[in-house]
């Protein structure tokens, strides 16, 4: 008897109580981001649905990362351009999105999920990913992260392209900064078109009270008038 109740009071004291802080909370979007290993994404499963969006590709890190409305939603190890077919650096928005689609430069080669971002053909699309710079010049992504990213995004989403990921992480804050003043100018000229409107309405209302007085100090005059005259 005393071996069983041994056995349920250690039991109780293995079982965690509630509202205790967890010791080892799971890691954040960014530190996951950080650590991906070639092949490998990370997808939130809560991310908005709507929103700004925004991809940067840090070809130092060999990482893509999505960001909606300012927050890290995804992030995916990548394989870019080789020694003398480097991947451009620069501001690119989606020129063209084909979900099938084979390169008429390299060998028909198939680019499936394919977005294009310039004329000659530099595209983001699901491909082969050894851990190292490997393709022509394309950003090739997992498969499965490539369709995800494909159904998220438009022609004229913009596409961030660096070789330093804090010039990315810059231009992020910049752009998000950005919109908060956007989002703030636009509140204040509601509010005062609002208040405008209030005062319009006051001195709408207040022509109508001072007529209906004066209407009724005529009436008041006549009405003495004509008492007077008896």
């Amino acid at each position: 008897m005393k071996t069983l109740l041994a056995f349920a009071l250690l039991a109780l004291a293995a079982t965690p109580v509630a509202g205790q802080p967890v010791t080892n909370p799971p890691e954040t979007m960014a530190e996951r981001a950080a650590t991906l290993r070639p092949g490998e994404y990370v997808w939130h499963p809560k991310a908005a649905q709507g929103g700004s969006l925004l991809l940067t590709i840090d070809l130092t890190a060999q990482r893509l990362t999505v960001y909606r409305d300012g927050a890290l939603v995804a992030a995916s190890a990548i394989s870019t351009g080789t020694l003398g077919r480097e991947t451009p650096t620069g501001v690119f928005t989606i020129l063209e999105k084909k979900v099938t689609h084979r390169s008429s430069t390299y060998d028909n080669a198939p680019m499936p999920f394919m977005q294009r971002l310039t004329e000659k053909g530099i595209a983001i699309h699901a491909g082969d990913l050894p851990g190292y710079p490997a393709s022509h010049g394309c950003i090739r992504l997992p498969n499965e992260f490539a369709k995800k990213l494909f159904a998220i995004t438009a022609v004229g989403t913009q596409v961030m392209i660096t070789d330093d990921h804090e010039i990315a992480e810059r231009k992020r804050v910049a752009d998000e900064f950005q919109r908060a003043k956007d989002d703030y100018a636009r509140t204040v000229s509601e509010q005062q078109a609002a208040a405008d409107r209030v005062l319009i309405d006051y001195a709408r209302a207040k022509a109508e009270h001072e007529r209906r007085l004066r209407d009724h100090e005529a009436a008041i005059a006549r009405y003495k008038a004509q008492v007077a005259a008896k």
